[in-house]
């Protein structure tokens, strides 16, 4: 639930199968407000727009699992590739819409979103599960607003670095510590005292964002809201100038007057998205700021082994930053934790490394472990952790990665066909084996094979283990760069389509990236049945 008085808010409890759940109203309806505006006139989702905002229209409107998916794609482009969706004239069967859902689910994971304890059972029962329901569209809709919010994008938050403070600093911040200090920095300029440190109650008067506004667009925003006392009414002249500098904001002034969490700041991501007000960077403040190095920002390998922790449910994890929220050994021991249950003694850690010589402590642990584990850590010491050496960590969250998809295949051989060994070597082959018992004539030497950039070899990998899954029409020769995408794109849609949990791009298939491509198939083979 949101951080704000519930007493205030118009809040619905649900009897649930693990007892009570409760879900805030003024949420569900501007999530549905929110999808009205951004997908209203998609002609895919004509049958169920609009959303009827006053109740929970919108749990029902996801059943079928194509605007979840159309929602994603919002979030993070192409993400799904539609050519794989049951659409309204296809989907007529309790499969196609289950095959859907599992596509939203599994490519939900691979954006980032936390799906614990929901599955296309509980989607298409949204209206049982309200509370299930907004999370995952929260989660959904928080990554769409904040996803730009970082130095990639937008280089000039350059400027909010304080005194003392590297860029190091700032790369470290999560979105949402980033809009704070946004908020802070043009509070400041105004020469205004006031300082937030939250979305609640910090912002529910309206003061600051009526002095923000301001800042971004003097002309066409006054602070006539300070001389209202009533802070709904003031709210409500905040809203109307937020729209003047470009945003569309889907909370209503009740939403901020309440100091509602979620929704506060997702006004300020909108308002950010739409003008942030930071004076441009020139070329030499880019250089300056050391903004033109090639490591810069997310790396492909970063992104997906990021998204693979935040997708073990692990209690207190969520990582941001892979480079920086490792550097402390907490989130690295408990992914340890995770992938071999037991190994850890909690005593030798740890558990609020607030200096280096603690920090160093647990990276040298994780590296023991590690070496337990039986990983190829040569060269590699708990101060390439604390130091943030990207290439090094890397290396070590790969082993655990695939250390993580060995064991679990481990456990899907055991229970299909009694046990044995799960290689490298035993997943190339039984790949070659299904695709020629199916009668395709694919074939792939390793994980570098240079032929699977076309994405050929996938798709008829993914025929073998469902004959009816793969659209023949969609699938072209994978001679052109063009071509090789779309079939990669169409590959990762219909494995996750089949139930798998992939964090690979299509890019990494049609550069062949042999780390990623090894997961991959492991995930379909895991699948199979």
């Amino acid at each position: 639930m949101a951080d704000y008085d519930m007493k205030k808010a118009d809040v619905i409890q649900v009897k649930g199968a693990h007892g009570q759940h409760a879900y805030a109203q003024e949420e569900m309806t501007a999530f549905a407000d929110h999808i009205n505006y951004c997908l209203g006139k998609d002609a895919d989702l004509d049958y169920l727009m609009p959303i009827d905002p006053s109740g929970t229209d919108l749990c029902k409107k996801v059943k079928d699992g194509v605007l979840l998916c159309k929602l994603i794609n919002l979030a993070v482009n192409d993400t799904v590739d539609e050519r794989a969706l049951n659409k309204k004239k296809e989907k007529n069967s309790v499969f196609q819409i289950n095959e859907n859902l599992t596509l939203a689910i599994n490519a939900a994971k691979s954006i980032g979103v936390q799906t614990i304890n929901i599955g296309a059972g509980e989607l298409k029962e949204g209206e049982k599960h309200p509370h299930l329901v907004l999370g995952v569209i929260w989660q959904i809709v928080k990554i769409q607003l904040l996803n730009s919010i970082n130095l990639k994008n937008h280089p000039e938050l350059v400027r909010l670095l304080e005194q003392g403070e590297e860029l190091a600093d700032l790369l470290k911040l999560p979105p949402e510590q980033l809009l704070l200090r946004w908020v802070n920095y043009h509070l400041k300029n105004a020469n205004h005292p006031k300082k937030i440190a939250n979305f609640s109650n910090d912002v529910k008067d309206s003061v600051a964002y009526t002095i923000l506004l301001n800042q971004i667009s003097p002309k066409a925003c006054d602070k006539a809201a300070l001389n209202e006392n009533d802070t709904t009414a003031r709210a409500k002249m905040v809203l109307a100038n937020a729209e003047k500098v470009g945003a569309h904001p889907f909370v209503k002034p009740a939403d901020i007057a309440s100091g509602n969490a979620k929704l506060n700041l997702a006004f300020a991501a909108d308002v950010f998205n739409a003008n942030p007000g930071l004076e441009k960077l020139s070329e030499e403040e880019i250089q300056k700021a050391g903004l033109m190095d090639d490591d810069f920002g997310d790396s492909r390998e970063e992104r997906a082994f990021r998204m693979w922790i935040n997708s073990l449910g692990i209690d207190e994890v969520y990582v941001n930053n892979l480079f920086e929220d490792c550097k402390s050994g907490i989130i690295l021991l408990r992914v340890i934790d995770k992938v071999e249950p037991g190994i850890v003694n909690w005593k030798k850690v740890e558990m609020n490394p607030n200096n280096r010589f603690k920090m160093l402590s647990n990276d040298n642990y994780a590296i023991e472990l590690g070496k337990q584990l039986k990983f190829s850590l040569v060269g590699i010491g708990g101060s390439d952790i604390t130091d943030g050496n990207k290439k090094l960590l890397l290396a070590l969250v790969w082993q655990l990665m695939r250390y993580h998809t060995l064991k679990f295949l481990a456990e899907v051989q055991k229970a299909k066909f009694g046990g044995g060994e799960v290689t490298e070597e035993m997943i190339v082959k039984w790949a070659n084996e299904q695709v020629k018992t199916a009668g395709k004539s694919s074939t792939m030497s390793s994980f570098k094979d240079d032929t699977l950039s076309s994405g050929i070899f996938f798709l008829d990998l993914l025929s073998a283990v469902d004959a009816r899954i793969i659209d023949a029409n969609l699938v072209t020769a994978g001679e052109t760069a063009e071509d090789k995408l779309l079939n990669a794109k169409y590959a990762i849609s219909v494995a996750r389509k089949l139930g798998a949990t992939i964090f690979l791009l299509p890019e990494d298939i049609t550069e062949v990236k042999p780390k990623m491509i090894m997961t991959f198939v492991a995930s379909i083979m895991a699948i199979s049945k």
